[in-house]
């Protein structure tokens, strides 16, 4: 099969939404369930109650297109070994993406059909299809195999997908911060204001979380990358199969090395829940700061009526649920990975029915984590930072303080003094009502006596930042070279300037 098909086969499982959206063509037969793949040692049928306990196919029809492409390897591989005749190989191949086509067209196919699973489905229909042919492709692969392949090819493509997504939103901060470079904001620790910072490095702080999302998710793409087709159940398979054209045909970087381990495991979901999980909790770290910044205590952004809703009751209301509901979201994805931790933990080698329950939560957890980290990416692309309240808050609360304390560290005091004399002068302030650079010298004096007039520049906003200009600081240059940086990186050309 030709490499362009196979990435057109893959690109088809990688976004099922996409798929989903055209239902039109020519409706195929289907096969019926009056066949199961393992039924030849069993004298009686199964109850109606485990069939519905037992079966799969509501979930695993997701991989409909991953099971097709990975028969069609498993073809041109059994026939190198001579197993199939070349035209036989070219008949299963061609009524294989036939069947990719139809389910293209006709999503709901697979579950109309009531198979057991979404393998049994894929055989079922080349066997009305072929006859006698379409029972030989199994010849030498297992089911357990043969799903741990197609979950592999399954999470390959959605680890690409949220990647991408991850650049998008990366795209959108990165334009915001251009757009905000000049707007301070109060930076907070302990939900308490402390030291102003730049809205660009706040941006450029989530960017920094998102980029090693980003990473982790492409090192968990390495070890998803190996091919266990080929170790059937779990001592591999009895015929002279190329298991490295294989995985090389299937676009696997290797085959796997052991059977019982590439039958049996599945670290390589759980490692892309746990990236998924860290980047669900990035995101919502961000929608907190959201959350919080446009409330109206707060006040330092607005989010667009577009990701924002109201209230039945209160007119008044504007309610940050885009972001809530990015917060929400993380909570499940975290569960999903707990849940399938807890599933694996106590399993013996090699397969075991409990790996069924392996699909739900990996596909719950991508499909949840792509639709928060789009959604995240329109609330960032239509945020509007409220300068003027952001500056007056980055004023308030004393959040020139540490820069007083330098201010004495630079006529001579030992800063733990500085510390403490500070504290004083932030309580004689408040005593006062006054922030630190509305008192006269002469209240700085009964403090401290090296306070000179020149304090006054220390306590700017703009002097604090400048004065932070070290590597990953909030300096004004050094964050701007960072926004530039990023932007060449990500390849935004366009400089949007917000002016003040």
């Amino acid at each position: 099969m030709p490499a362009k098909r196979r990435r057109n086969i893959h690109s088809h499982a990688a976004n099922p939404a996409k798929s989903a959206a055209s239902k039109a063509g020519a409706k195929s037969s289907i096969a019926q369930p009056n066949a199961q793949l393992w039924g030849g040692r069993f004298e009686h049928g199964a109850d109606p109650l485990f069939k519905l306990f037992n079966d799969s196919l509501p979930f695993d029809h997701r991989l409909t297109q991953q099971d097709i492409a990975g028969s069609i390897g498993w073809a041109k591989a059994i026939t190198a070994a001579g197993v199939l005749t070349l035209p036989e190989c070219e008949k299963l191949i061609n009524a294989l993406e036939q069947l990719s086509d139809q389910v293209t067209r006709d999503p709901g196919m697979p579950l109309r059909s009531g198979q057991e699973d979404v393998h049994s489905f894929v055989e079922s229909w080349l066997v009305e299809k072929l006859g006698p042919l379409g029972k030989k492709l199994h010849t030498g692969r297992s089911r357990n195999d043969q799903v741990a392949t197609d979950i592999r090819l399954w999470t390959r493509a959605q680890v690409d997908a949220r990647i991408g997504e991850i650049l998008a939103l990366q795209r959108a901060l990165v334009t915001l911060a251009q757009r905000e470079h000049a707007t301070i904001i109060p930076g907070y620790t302990h939900v308490q204001r402390a030291q102003p910072i730049l809205a660009a490095h706040w941006c450029m702080a989530y960017f920094e979380m998102l980029s090693r999302d980003a990473a982790r998710l492409a090192d968990a793409r390495t070890r998803i990358n190996i091919c266990p087709l080929g170790s059937a159940a779990l001592a591999g398979t009895t015929y002279p199969i190329d298991r490295e054209t294989l995985a090389e045909d299937l676009g696997f970087d290797a085959a796997s090395d052991n059977s019982l381990d590439a039958t049996s495991d599945r670290d390589f979901a759980l490692e892309t829940l746990a990236a998924a999980s860290i980047c669900a909790v990035h995101l919502s770290r961000l929608a907190e700061d959201l959350v919080f910044y446009a409330s109206q205590e707060f006040a330092l952004v607005e989010m667009h009526d577009s990701v924002s809703s109201g209230s039945s009751l209160m007119p008044q209301k504007k309610n940050p649920d885009a972001a809530e509901l990015i917060r929400g979201k993380s909570g499940r994805i975290i569960g999903d990975l707990v849940g399938l931790l807890v599933t694996l933990k106590g399993l013996p080698l090699a397969y075991n029915k409990d790996l069924q329950e392996d699909k739900e939560g990996l596909f719950d957890a991508m499909d949840h984590l792509s639709i928060s980290l789009r959604i995240a990416t329109r609330v960032i692309e239509t945020l509007k930072f409220r300068p003027e309240n952001a500056k007056r808050a980055a004023q308030g609360g004393y959040s020139n303080a540490t820069d007083l304390a330098d201010y004495l560290v630079s006529k001579g005091v030992p800063f733990r003094d500085a510390h403490e004399e500070v504290g004083k002068l932030v309580r004689h302030a408040l005593a006062a009502g006054k922030p630190l650079e509305d008192l006269t010298l002469d209240e700085f004096r009964l403090h401290t006596k090296v306070v000179g007039k020149d304090v006054y520049k220390w306590l700017t906003l703009e002097a604090g930042l400048a004065k932070r200009e070290v590597r990953g600081g909030t300096g004004p240059k050094t964050v701007a070279r960072a926004v530039a940086a990023a932007a060449a990186n990500l390849g935004i050309k366009t400089v949007q300037v917000r002016r003040h």
